[in-house]
């Protein structure tokens, strides 16, 4: 029941949002408008993917977006939208993106660093202490720098959204240690840092697609998982985890990428309006996020969980070989992290 009063109290706040948001931004129809005088004549109908449940911020906060943009084209511009890996995996879809027979998807940022290699930085461990610190790299000239060569690979990326700093669960033991890692099975999204910053504390990283975790967590396959607070909120991980960590080991975003094959069929103000409402609703899965983030802890530990804090100074020495290894890996890498944390200043 609790669960159930936030999701809607959160709905409301994004749809007081949504009503806010039509006074501003690039010029678009009026509400209602002929859909004769936009684009053309013309109709599109938009098909975008993402990996999470109905019942995460961000498919809420992508309805919202569906539902601006077909307010504000005059019904010229549909976006359907299709959760959880529906369409396939974040791989899968990757590829159908980069084929051409994929529209758009949520695109996580492990999968996204396979194309853009330099947006693998932001997931080096301990390295954003805040949300704060997040955006005013995202929203700066370096955060459009990481995703450049997505157009190497027929994509382009519309705006950041948010997936969120991670934390660690499990159904073995309280994490207060570096030491309490050890050789805890961690399910990780297929992302080599992630594996990389759970091997460097003593854990045992596998991949497995998310739409079969809560299985794998159920029977035991794995001990442990990590993810936003969002998401092991969304995804009832406490009736399958008892110890949940507050670590901030990672931040990953999950971001809007369209595919350049259905992109450049866009009329130059379908483009405009869909990179408008991008950001728009962009802002306001970030918003959500934090926002709820206290919310759904607290219900996480009437649910059950135990919630602890760990020395994060102990774990940033304990990863420290992780930004060792990605320098030696990167010429690139050490002068952007260099300018990263300048721009968190």
């Amino acid at each position: 029941m609790k669960k159930k009063l936030l999701a809607l109290l959160m709905m409301a706040v994004l749809a007081m949002a949504l009503a806010a948001c039509g006074g501003g931004g690039a010029a678009a129809p009026a509400e209602g408008g002929d859909s004769d005088a936009f684009a053309g004549g013309q109709t599109f109908t938009i098909k975008i993917g993402h990996s999470d449940t109905t019942t995460n911020l961000i498919n809420v906060s992508l309805e919202n977006f569906a539902a601006y943009v077909e307010e504000q084209s005059g019904g010229a511009v549909q976006v359907d939208i299709y959760a959880a890996e529906q369409l396939g995996s974040n791989a899968e879809m990757t590829e159908m993106l980069e084929m051409g027979s994929l529209d758009a998807m949520m695109m996580p940022q492990g999968q996204e660093a396979t194309l853009a290699p330099k947006i693998n930085a932001l997931g080096l461990p301990f390295l954003f202490p805040d949300y704060e610190s997040v955006y005013k790299v995202l929203d700066s000239e370096i955060g459009d720098e990481l995703v450049a060569d997505l157009a190497n690979h027929n994509m382009i990326q519309l705006a950041y959204w948010e997936n969120g700093l991670r934390q660690t669960t499990n159904s073995k033991r309280a994490i207060n240690s570096a030491a309490d890692f050890k050789g805890l099975k961690i399910r990780t999204p297929e992302d080599a840092m992630t594996m990389a910053i759970f091997n460097a504390l003593g854990a045992s990283p596998s991949p497995l697609a998310f739409s079969e975790l809560y299985l794998a967590l159920q029977q035991g396959t794995f001990d442990g998982q990590e993810n936003p607070v969002s998401n092991i909120y969304a995804n009832n991980f406490q009736d399958v985890q008892k110890y949940l960590a507050m670590t901030n080991h990672k931040y990953e975003c999950k971001n809007m990428v369209f595919s350049l094959t259905s992109w450049n069929k866009y009329p130059e103000d379908v483009q405009n309006l869909l990179k408008e409402a991008a950001k728009t609703y962009g802002d306001e899965h970030r918003k959500a996020i934090v926002d709820s983030q206290e919310t759904m802890l607290k219900e996480l530990q009437d649910a059950g969980m135990e919630v602890t804090y760990p020395d994060i100074a102990e774990l940033q020495a304990a990863t420290a070989s992780v930004y060792d290894d990605f320098y030696a890996q990167n010429d690139w890498a050490e002068d952007l992290v260099t300018r990263i944390q300048a721009a968190m200043q």
